[in-house]
């Protein structure tokens, strides 16, 4: 069966954390056409995300191949466009997948991947995925 309306796909590793908070933020506030999907990079980072309340939610290297070129909209830790991204979960072929994607990525600076971003600001993690979802609900609103 095919899936319609416009895909926002939150992807995060580790513990989920990250996801569950996205996911949290954005609950209610998409627009009606859009439908949510939480990809892990293991168990425990999609179950975080299904319990804090994504609808739906998949796990793994295969999940990212085929999920982030169909994405309108990716939101996730700056790891997830970087090989080995994310203490070495996100392989190179899902950081291409999610880098080559189309779709609108929003990205959460992280000290834990080891890049940091110029001109980001030195702010806690709470405001920064607080910022992803403002930014990703603006996106999605015409």
């Amino acid at each position: 069966m095919k899936q319609t309306g416009r895909l926002v796909l939150i992807l995060d590793g580790q513990g989920g954390g990250m996801g569950a908070q996205l996911v949290k933020l954005l609950a209610g506030r998409l627009p009606r056409d859009c439908r949510l999907l939480a990809v892990g990079t293991n168990v425990l980072a999609t179950s975080a995300m299904l319990k804090a309340g994504a609808p739906q939610g998949a796990t793994g290297e295969s999940a990212v191949l085929y999920q982030a070129p169909r994405a309108d909209l990716i939101l996730g830790p700056i790891g997830v466009i970087l090989a080995h991204g994310i203490l070495g979960e996100v392989s190179p072929a899902m950081a291409a997948a999610v880098s080559g994607s189309d779709g609108v990525k929003i990205l959460i600076p992280s000290s834990t991947c080891g890049v940091h971003v110029a001109g980001t600001e030195g702010l806690k993690l709470d405001e920064y995925l607080r910022r992803a979802a403002d930014r990703a609900v603006e996106e999605l609103t015409p």
